[in-house]
């Protein structure tokens, strides 16, 4: 799995030697097996800055839940009004591929996002559509670059590369280099390369906050677009672990039942 934009990160303590003696592949495995919240329901403000500094804002509510293998993840748009309504609902599963379909209400009609689109900007922003949900482990190669301080924190530099171009098209990056925490395997920055091997885009992640099972949760995502000098800040405003919701809420009729 790829750090998403729900990080999710279980602050885990292990040896040192152990810490020291694994592998890149392991590295991001614990990153993101470290994953212990199997409901939530939230709402959050999305930023959404142009290259002048102008700055849209767009308020959504977010709810997520397991039932059996299938994490299953309904986020709709409560304002401004011209996004009232519009919704998005993920399936993530363990084995496979992705399903999303997006509900807008100006059309009344739902449509599956196919994989060529994962990659597009979410509702606009410099956050893609993949980036609300997680890719399988296996379809990156691992390596391990180094270490590095990153606001303090002492972090092993990994870098996950798309075993194909359709992989890499559908994610919206060719590959990603994720400074991982030593101390809790929290993800701390990443960065986007594109097929020629250059920087695009960079999320930066923090506040991160323990919840009452022990879990974390991080309160704040920053994505940088290189080359048009935009930004997008996805910002927490209040959050529950658990849902009230039944898994007929995650369906597409609930979706459009707004």
């Amino acid at each position: 799995m790829k750090t998403k934009f729900l990080i999710l990160a279980l602050a885990l303590s292990l040896p040192i030697n152990l810490l020291y003696s694994q592998n890149p592949r392991e590295i991001a495995e614990n990153a993101s097996g470290a994953i212990d919240i199997n409901a939530l329901e939230m709402t959050a403000t999305l930023y959404i800055y142009d290259n002048r500094g102008n700055v849209r804002e767009r308020q959504l509510a977010v709810a997520s839940a397991r039932f059996d293998n299938v994490y299953k993840t309904l986020i709709r748009f409560i304002s401004p009004p011209d996004v009232r309504g519009t919704g998005m609902l993920i399936y993530d599963y363990d084995d496979k591929g992705d399903d999303m379909w997006l509900y807008m209400p100006s059309l009344r009609r739902t449509r599956r996002i196919v994989s060529n689109e994962k990659g597009r900007s979410f509702m606009g922003s410099e956050f893609s559509n993949a980036d609300m949900s997680t890719p399988n482990i296996d379809d990156f190669t691992y390596k391990l670059l180094g270490d590095e301080t990153i606001n303090g924190v002492d972090c092993w530099v990994v870098e996950s590369s798309s075993k194909t171009r359709e992989i890499a098209e559908e994610n919206g990056f060719a590959k990603q280099v994720a400074y991982i925490a030593k101390k809790n395997y929290l993800t701390q920055k990443v960065e986007y390369y594109d097929h020629y091997n250059e920087k695009f885009k960079v999320m930066a992640i923090s506040d991160y906050r323990k919840q009452t099972n022990g879990s974390h949760f991080a309160y704040k995502m920053e994505m940088v677009n290189l080359n048009n000098g935009r930004k997008s800040v996805y910002s927490v405003d209040n959050f529950q672990l658990g849902s009230s919701l039944t898994e007929s809420d995650f369906t597409t009729t609930a979706l459009e039942q707004y």
